[in-house]
């Protein structure tokens, strides 16, 4: 019984990432009785990437992904979930909250009706926050996260924005007047599973099945910064919501993937964050307070005397021949980026798996913690001057957290490794930061 429970377990868990889940099997009563679906989906994440890399490979004869690439679109993913350590979602808090007050009938929670009529529903307000998110520069701010890799795999899909659940919840509350928050919870989860396979290259056409969903041919296209490609195919699920309201465009020329201003960075923060920052500063270079305002709530491309969402005239020209951003770095600090980021990874798995009601102060520790390994990180994979000192100070606080059993090693018998290869690594960086200041000190002198 036990062997046939797990089993339908993974099935279930398989055909969630699809939306193949009966009304039967994902109906509850009370919110607090939903599954975590996306947290339990993390194990098909990542065999579904391993699968990807292998037939990709065999394909192509070439990697679908670098480690930088995919170490800073996996960094953007954990960072993304953090808020969830210490509060429910914004869009499940705000929808109970709506439904609490102000509901004006309930549909049965139970019913396949009320079921399938939330699947369109979510679907389609998926639809509005999508073309919104690309139509308001400021709601643009958060979800350019997700566009800012210039590949195009799984790893891609999880490459989510910190900042966009903050606002994306607002699209979601009138289906709050009538549908039961637990019906709700299923499929804002299952949804946004659904998008984790559509983002790979190795999938090309599904025939009839096009004209209906999003596939990896419809949202390839989306995530190109081609003329063509811009501000097309905002779907979910259904690709019907754009051919409905005139925002679909079939796959024709060769896409190139990522921002129409590429970042050209790995420094997750920077990723995350650089848009508020130059919508500040583009806001501050006009005169008028309705110049100034327009920044944040118009198109992205917006300038004065221009149209709501503006033009692509200064968009530069794409020829299909681009090559992706890339470090050029050896293979030794390869291994051993890719080795802390499994460590930190394991870290961050516990604070989610946690069996013991953590304290808020140990929460804000470990997620800075976190935060501090993936920012040395990408410092490292960018070769920044600054980042053999502040490799130093993260190895030192690694130390500290292992010495106080905060850290532990995925495996008792890789505890010992585990503790020497952390105490190597400060004893590496310690003396580099020190060479640098010996270094600095001469050119004083």
């Amino acid at each position: 019984m036990a062997a046939a429970a797990g089993s339908g377990s993974v099935s279930r868990g398989l055909r969630a990432m699809f939306f193949m889940l009966t009304p039967n099997e994902s109906s509850f009563e009370k919110v607090e009785e939903v599954p975590q679906y996306v947290q339990q989906a993390m194990p098909y994440f990542v065999g579904l990437m391993l699968l990807e890399m292998v037939v990709g490979a065999l394909m192509t004869g070439s990697p679908v992904v670098t480690l930088s690439d995919g170490l800073t679109s996996l960094s953007a993913g954990m960072i993304s979930r953090l808020p969830l350590l210490v509060m429910r979602s914004c869009e499940l808090s705000a929808y109970l909250y709506v439904w609490d007050h102000f509901h004006l009938l309930e549909l049965p929670w139970d019913s396949a009706w009320t079921w399938w009529l939330t699947f369109l529903g979510v679907d389609l307000c998926y639809y509005w926050v999508h073309r919104f998110a690309h139509e308001v520069a400021i709601l643009w701010a958060a979800h350019q996260v997700h566009h800012s890799s210039e590949y195009y795999n799984l790893t891609t899909a999880l490459r989510q924005s910190l900042t966009q659940q903050f606002t994306s919840w607002i699209f979601y509350l009138p289906m709050a007047l009538a549908v039961p928050p637990s019906v709700f919870a299923v499929h804002i989860q299952l949804n946004l599973l659904y998008q984790f396979w559509i983002h790979t290259e190795v999938i090309r056409d599904l025939g009839p099945l096009e004209w209906i969903f999003n596939t990896p041919k419809h949202h390839r296209v989306h995530h190109g910064r081609n003329l063509y490609c811009i501000d097309k195919n905002y779907g979910g699920i259904l690709i019907i919501w754009d051919r409905l309201f005139g925002t679909f465009a079939a796959e024709s020329d060769k896409v190139v993937y990522g921002l129409v201003f590429p970042i050209n960075t790995f420094e997750i923060l920077y990723v995350q964050l650089h848009y508020y920052v130059y919508l500040w500063k583009r806001s501050r270079t006009y005169k008028t307070v309705s110049d100034k305002v327009s920044t944040f709530i118009k198109g992205p491309s917006w300038k004065p005397g221009k149209r709501r969402l503006g033009d692509h005239v200064d968009n530069p020209k794409v020829t299909g021949n681009e090559k992706p951003h890339g470090p050029k770095w050896s293979l030794t600090f390869q291994i051993y980026v890719g080795l802390h980021f499994l460590l930190v990874l394991w870290t961050y798995h516990e604070l989610f798996e946690s069996k013991t009601v953590l304290s808020q102060l140990t929460i804000f520790g470990m997620t800075s913690y976190v935060l501090l390994t993936l920012t040395s990180l990408g410092f490292i994979i960018e070769q920044r001057p600054s980042s053999a000192f502040l490799e130093t100070i993260r190895c030192v606080v690694m130390v500290m957290l292992m010495r106080y059993s905060y850290l532990r090693s995925p495996l008792p018998l890789l505890s010992v490794p585990t503790e020497a290869f952390v105490s190597l690594s400060l004893l590496y960086w310690a003396l580099q930061s020190f060479s640098q200041l010996l270094s600095i000190k001469k050119k004083d002198d």
